[in-house]
Order: structure tokens, then sequence, then C-alpha cells
């Protein structure tokens, strides 16, 4: 039963509905702070290599103090380095070899003067000191900042949120998605009672004897700035294993039973994912599912999930067709980044699609797997719905900017139509797999993942994709009777505009070659006898109209 109303007004509300990060809302208007944060630029020419990050997280009073060590290798010979940390957080000190360095602040833009030269290609290090109360989120994740919560039975219970609005709002990094550390660890003192939950894998814990704990992680794969997280509270924690990959869930107590029983479908997530998209691309690091007072985030090895043990998006189904009601949204989006987002990551921002598109797909690729093609189809057609094609689907590059809320499902059914234009499901899965696999942690542009998918098929796909990213209308295919024949052609932004497509004429299915200029259909059908094959291909046409 499609809730049309209901659709749009979380959309509305939330300006995208999947939860997944702070979508721009510049108008093409940047500033200074905004190219500070997304240019690469001469002082950010360095490789972060590692991160050490040592914490203690006050929950009373907001307030976060500590250091992150940030061992790099330079890529051009340096003096000065931009590390970014929140204007509204207090640099304490930062040093180099143990002796203090001069800097100075712009936005949220720390340049610190080097003590010693570094050359190119050599290894660097510093330490830096920071205290401060981070941002606040008012509506997690859709803005980004922290969430000081309690639990039911009054404990603390604390997360965070930050892709979009920036991790440089509660810890000093280099904030820009093209450089992922290849190590993490977390060293995070929390109140004696409570617990934090990091990424990758949990090294122990220690009592300070100051009324604080210290608990220990460590990823040892490459991850992104925004993915780097910490969650506080009494949790409880049960494990299982699928294959050789460790499965860990930490939840509030009085949830435990709800958990046991609704995280049971992440084994049947993995089977599916495995057969389709390749293996778990952090085996080292496991898998956790970690229960947070907001709706849930792809944090790489350690999925926020905050969807109250319901089934769909909060109890809704974003596609209106009832599928979405069969599972649950956020274990099976949010793990899907694990592929794509986490392991295979956008270089700049205005490539999100890269990340939301493929993860978008990852629901249908997850409903056919349990309940056939048909069903899949029928979902990515309702979520249509939820598409403005207002704005384009790439944002601009180098100023810190995403591109429109379409990169959600928009990306997903071009991904579809893609698959329809391979007429070949052994060739699109193998495809899919292969470019999990050729770009597993590592870093992509738009045209790489064009380039990768054009490759596999003799269909020039280059105009698809301009016309679906680069462009906001869909492209339009045209029918109209002239001197007794039928004829069909695209109407596109692309220039020189082919596609095939797949229509019905008279129930019976056949594919088509337009291009821009009218051509001539074999049999002249009536234009009342021609149908679009609406659940393959996503396109606009003039049929009933």
């Amino acid at each position: 039963m499609r809730n049309i109303v209901l659709i749009l007004a979380i959309f509305t509300t939330a300006t995208n509905i999947s939860c997944a990060q702070v979508l721009s809302d510049k108008d093409g208007k940047y500033t200074e702070a905004d190219s500070l944060r997304g240019s690469l630029r001469p002082e950010r020419a360095f490789d972060v290599q590692k991160y050490h990050l040592k914490l203690k997280v006050e929950p009373e009073k907001q307030f976060i103090s500590g250091s992150n060590s940030i061992s790099f290798i330079a890529e051009e010979n340096l003096k000065t380095i931009q590390i970014d940390l929140f204007e509204n957080m207090k640099v304490d000190s930062i040093l180099q070899q143990g002796k203090k360095l001069d800097y100075n602040r712009k936005h949220n833009a720390v340049f610190i003067d080097l003590k010693e030269k570094i050359e190119t290609d050599e290894k660097g290090e510093i330490q830096f000191y920071y205290s401060g109360n981070p941002i606040v989120a008012k509506n997690a994740p859709w803005d980004g900042g922290f969430v000081w919560d309690k639990d039911k039975n009054g404990d603390p219970w604390v997360g965070v949120a930050v892709q979009g609005t920036g991790a440089s709002l509660w810890y000093p990094n280099k904030d820009h998605q093209s450089d992922e550390p290849e190590e993490v660890q977390l060293d995070i003192a929390v109140p004696n009672g409570l617990m934090n939950v990091s990424n990758g894998q949990f090294l122990g814990e220690k009592d300070l004897g100051n009324g604080f704990t210290e608990w220990s992680w460590k990823t040892v794969n490459p991850i992104n700035n925004y993915n780097v997280m910490i969650n506080i509270a009494n949790y409880e924690h049960f494990h299982d294993t699928y294959k050789n990959l460790d499965l860990d869930y930490y939840v509030l107590p009085y949830n435990l039973e709800k958990a046991k029983k609704q995280f049971a479908e992440v084994k049947d997530i993995m089977a599916c994912f495995y057969e389709k998209m390749g293996p778990y691309p952090f085996e080292e690091d496991g898998f956790k599912l970690v229960e947070t007072p907001y709706l849930g985030m792809e944090h790489q090895s350690a999925v926020a999930y905050g969807n109250e043990y319901m089934m769909g998006y909060k109890g809704t189904d974003l596609s209106g067709t009832g599928i979405g009601l069969k599972w649950d949204f956020i274990i099976i989006h949010e793990s899907g980044h694990e592929w794509y987002g986490n392991s295979i990551t956008a270089k700049d921002i205005a490539d999100m699609w890269v990340h939301e598109g493929f993860t978008s797909y990852t629901e249908s690729i997850y409903i056919e797997c349990r309940w056939g093609k048909d069903d899949a189809l029928e979902y990515l057609k309702g979520l249509r719905d939820n598409i403005e094609n207002k704005e384009t689907v790439i944002g601009d590059y180098g100023v810190n900017a995403e591109g429109s809320g379409d990169m959600y499902y928009k990306g997903s059914n071009l991904l579809n139509t893609i698959r329809s234009i391979y007429n070949d499901d052994g060739l699109w899965w193998n495809t899919l797999r292969d470019y999990t696999a050729t770009f597993k942690h590592q870093l992509v542009n738009t045209q790489q993942v064009e380039d990768f998918f054009n490759h596999a098929t003799k269909v020039d796909l280059q105009p698809v994709f301009d016309q679906y990213l680069r462009h906001t209308d869909l492209p339009k295919l045209e029918f109209r009777k002239k001197d007794g024949k039928t004829q069909a052609r695209w109407v596109a932004d692309v220039e020189n505009f082919k596609m095939p497509v797949d229509i019905f004429i008279k129930g019976v299915e056949k594919r088509i070659y337009p291009s821009k200029n009218w051509q001539t259909l074999d049999g002249n059908p009536d234009l009342n006898d021609i149908k679009i094959n609406e659940l393959k291909f996503y396109i606009d046409s003039n049929l009933g109209k």
C-alpha cells in the first residue's frame, strides 16, 4: 500500500531518506572555508598513515579532552601543514619530537609550522592536544555532531555522526575524503560502568583508577575519517560468526532479546552480499552492529543501529510497495555501505553517488536474494516517487559539496537501467563482483566507475552516465505516427544520445535502439499498443500524454 504523503513528509524533513549524510545546501555560493575543507592545498600534500586518538569523554559535562598522534608521509617538501579542527574546539598544544609548534587558525583549519622540515617521501609525526565541548547534533544523523542522551535506565548513552559536517568537529585530522589512514587506534576513557565501542578489533579495557575506564580499539584496514567513531553506553554484548567473519553486537541491556531476534538477519545479509558482491571487505576488523541514540550510520566495522528493532524504515516502507516492510532498512542499507562507501570510497564528496547509489541498490540486491527479482524490480520502481530530478546527482568538485539527494534512488535506478542494458544477468553480477574486488580499499572518482562498467559491454554507456548524473532531466523516449509509420527518438541533453530500451508491443517484449533522430519501428505498431518496460528502465516518455 502506497503512502505518498508520509514518504514526502519524511523526505522534506530529513532532506535525504537514507540518513547517510548531511547534504550540501550551498546553491553554488562557496566560501573560503569550503575551499579549505574541499581542496587539496600544498599544506595538505601528505598521506596520513595512522591516527592514534587518546581521549577522555565526560558525558555530564558534554566535554572531551586528549590528543591525536598523526603519522604521515610527505608527498612534497613540507614546512607548514594543514590539520582540520572546528574552531569551537580549543587547541591545547601541538608537538613535533617533543617540541611545541607554532600555529594559526583560519575557519576550521589549523596551519602548523613544523620545527623540522619534512622532505618528500619522509615520514612525519605530530601530537595534537585539544579539548572542548563538540557541536551537539540537533537531528542526527542529518546534521553532524555529538548526541548526549540517556537510556531508559538513566545511564549515559553517547553517539556521534559527522558525515558531511566533518570528522574535524570532534578530532583533529586531514578532513578530506581522499586520504584514509591505514590504521586507527582509539583509547577512549569513559566513566566506570560504561563501555566504549569503536571501530576494528577490541584490544582491551583498563581501569585508570580515577573513576574512568579506558577502552581500546584498533583498525588494521584503511578507514575514512567520518567512519572513525565512539559509542558509549552500558552495553550488553553478544557474539556470532559467519564463515570466518566475527559478528559482534552491542545493545542496551533491556533490548538484548529483541536484538538477538532482529540481528539474526545479518547472516542472511552476509550470505546474499558475499554471493552478489563478494566477501566482506574488512574481515580482520570484524563486523559490529552498535545500538545508537540516532537512526543509523555506516561506521566502518561498527555500524550504528537505531531503527528501534522495526522492519522497514522505522516501520515505514520508502518504496510504498509493501516490500520494504519485509526487512530492517537500517541493517541492510548501512551494512551495504561496508562494500560501497567504506571499501570503495569517492575521492571527492561531489561523487557521493558512488557511495549512495550503489548502497541503495544493495537494498534491491537483498530483496532479490530473499524474495526474487520481480520484487526487487518493483521495489526500485516504487522508490522513484522519492526522486526530484531538480539538481544534478554529481556535485561541485573541490569545495566540499555533494550533489543532490537523488544520488540515492536515481543512482540505484541508474544501476538497474545499466543492468537492463547489459541484458545478461550473469554478466551483470560478474561485473559487479569484479568492480567490488578491483577497487577494494581504494579511492575512486566517477569516471573510473563509468569506465569499468562501460568496458564490460559493447553498448557505449558514457552518454547514459552523462545524462543521468550530469543533467537533471531523464532521457525522454518520444513516439509518433507520421506518414503511416510509427517512429521513436530520444530527447536528451547529451549530444548524440543513444540507449537501447525494452518495450512491449501488444504484451510482447522487444528491444529497440533509438537515437536522437526519428527511427521507424518494425511492424508500425499502433501507439496505444506500446508500453515501456518501466521495471527495467527508468526513463520518461510521451506515451499516454
